[in-house]
């Protein structure tokens, strides 16, 4: 006789007014040890020498491993839909390029 699995638990997300407004970044800042992946979200504007971090998320390994495949999977189907993404020559790119095109 096989066993019936449970099925899978639902999990309520709160999304406060201030989360839902979302912020904008232009550049991601990476850094990894053992423990952790930290992703740093910050924006670059024209003709501003420094970018601020306006976001950071901590993931462990698993998660930081989970979100590479589910950010894979959301562009391909993106992509499908839309058509290829193009990057600017260089990969990654040049952090003083990125979402601005120079004149």
């Amino acid at each position: 006789m096989q066993q019936q699995q449970p099925p899978p638990k639902q999990i309520a997300i709160e999304l406060s007014p201030e989360i839902a407004d979302g912020v904008y970044a232009n550049l991601s800042i990476i850094a990894s040890n053992p423990s952790e992946f930290v992703l740093d979200f910050a924006r670059l504007l024209p003709g501003v020498p420094k970018a601020k971090i306006h976001a950071r998320v901590i993931l462990t390994p698993a998660a930081a491993k989970a979100l590479h495949l589910h950010l894979g999977q959301n562009l391909e189907r993106f992509e499908k839909q839309h058509g290829e993404i193009r990057l600017k020559p260089g990969n990654p790119p040049d952090p003083s390029q990125i979402g601005f095109m120079p004149q």
